[in-house]
C-alpha cells in the first residue's frame, strides 16, 4: 500500500482539449435525450453548479472549480473537471437505462428538496454519526429475514 500513495494519481481527460462550453452542450444534449425537460448553468466564485429536471425531481451537481480561466493551468483544469462531470451525469443516466439502478438511486443525493437543500446535504451528517456509533451491519449478511 505504501508505493500506491507514492504513486501519482491519475487525472480523468487531463489531456482533454475539448473546450468548457462544448462540455456543456454535450452535458444539455444526453440530458435531453434521457428526458431531461429543464436546464441551468451558473458560474460562481467558488465553481459551477448545473441543474435539470428529470423524472419529477430536480437535480443539482456542484463542481468546485480553482479560480479563473486566466491562465493556461486553471483552463485545464476546468476542462478536466467538466469531462469529469460529463461522464459522472452520462454514466448515472446509462444505469438508470440499462435498468441497473432507479433514477432515485443515481441521483439520490443530488435531488433538491423544496428548501434548497439537497438530500445529500441532510443524510450526509446522520450517516456519519451512524458510522460513529459503529453498529454497522457485516458487509455480506444479505437481507434480514
Amino acid at each position: 500500500m505504501a508505493n500506491a500513495t507514492r504513486e501519482r494519481r491519475r487525472v480523468y481527460a487531463a489531456d482533454t482539449k475539448t473546450p468548457v462550453t462544448q462540455t456543456r452542450a454535450e452535458i444539455e444534449a444526453t440530458l435531453a435525450k434521457f428526458g431531461a425537460t429543464a436546464f441551468a448553468f451558473a458560474s460562481h466564485q467558488k465553481g459551477a453548479t448545473v441543474m435539470f429536471e428529470c423524472a419529477g425531481r430536480r437535480v443539482r451537481f456542484e463542481l468546485p472549480l480553482n479560480g479563473d480561466v486566466s491562465d493556461a493551468k486553471t483552463a485545464r483544469h476546468h476542462r478536466e473537471r467538466w469531462r469529469a462531470l460529463f461522464l459522472t451525469i452520462k454514466s448515472k443516466l446509462v444505469s438508470i437505462d440499462c435498468q441497473i439502478e432507479t433514477f432515485e438511486e443515481a441521483f439520490l443525493a443530488h435531488v433538491v428538496m423544496p428548501d434548497g437543500s439537497t438530500v445529500g446535504d441532510r443524510v450526509r451528517p446522520q450517516i456519519a454519526d451512524q458510522y460513529k456509533g459503529g453498529n454497522m451491519p457485516l458487509m455480506l449478511a444479505g437481507p434480514e429475514k
